[in-house]
């Protein structure tokens, strides 16, 4: 088991409105300097685009650093999945996280079992393992049963439970739902506050242990350090209204807070 950040967790840091976005080697070599052991590449699109020889250097810098590397992407159509196998192979990967759905496509449970038993025995003979992640759009019980019928130890659940309380979900419940399934966890707080004149709420990130997040519960019916599951580092960070340069320095403060207190529960 190892702690790690995600490129969710540089969000506005990579994004359009930094003056200068922030590269992967920028990352790793920040993930590195916070004492982040693992950097999920998280549908992160330009390392779509990388030849064999960008991937080598991405790897080895990430190997000078300590650092191992994880994969994510979206969608379980077998050739895209079987392309981010062969992406994983570069970089030595051996988690893929991905989600069902895409804009343009939707499986249903069935489907989603068929596409996957097409898909996974590469995965599991390349020694990759590919997390599907719990989020508002399928269903925590769907998402289980798709793993189940699959019936292969390289497919599990990459858990956030975070993200299906917009399907009226409770963190709590997920977590049980999925917990023997769990291969990766993404560790983001969250809160709701109300907003201005009391009309409704914001649903949003906040600093770790600070929110809604039951971290502790969460860990102890997962059991990570046992089973080797990697904690990657997100947030849900809202733009703040002093700008870029007070948003970006949030967000490096936000991801140091979080490794610091995975450190500290060790």
């Amino acid at each position: 088991m190892a702690y790690g950040i995600s490129t969710y967790a540089y969000f506005w840091r990579i994004s359009s409105r930094a003056p200068e976005p922030m590269s992967l080697p920028d990352m790793l070599r920040d993930t590195a300097e916070l004492g982040g052991e693992v950097f999920q590449i998280c549908d992160y699109a330009p390392v779509e685009s990388c030849d064999r020889a960008e991937l080598a250097d991405l790897r080895a810098t990430a190997g000078d650093l300590g650092l191992t590397l994880e994969l994510g992407t979206r969608g379980i159509r077998p050739g895209h999945l079987l392309k981010y196998l062969d992406t994983a192979g570069e970089l030595g990967v051996t988690l893929v996280r991905s989600m069902l759905n895409t804009a343009d496509h939707r499986p249903g449970t069935a489907e989603a079992v068929a596409l996957l038993k097409e898909a996974v025995p590469r995965y599991a003979a390349a020694g990759v393992t590919l997390g599907l992640e719990t989020y508002e759009q399928v269903a925590t019980d769907d998402l289980v049963d798709v793993v189940r019928a699959v019936d292969d130890p390289h497919l599990g659940i990459v858990l956030d439970p975070g993200n299906s309380v917009a399907r009226l979900e409770r963190p709590a419940d997920v977590v049980a739902a999925t917990a023997p399934h769990v291969v990766n966890i993404h560790v983001k707080d969250f809160a709701f506050t109300r907003r201005d004149g009391w009309v409704g709420f914001t649903y949003a990130g906040c600093p770790l242990g600070e929110g809604l997040l039951d971290y502790d519960a969460m860990i102890a019916a997962v059991g990570p350090e046992e089973r080797g599951v990697n904690q990657i580092v997100e947030h849900w960070l809202p733009w703040q209204d002093e700008g870029y340069d007070a948003t970006a320095r949030l967000e490096h403060q936000w991801t140091q807070h979080s490794i610091n207190t995975l450190l500290r529960s060790e």
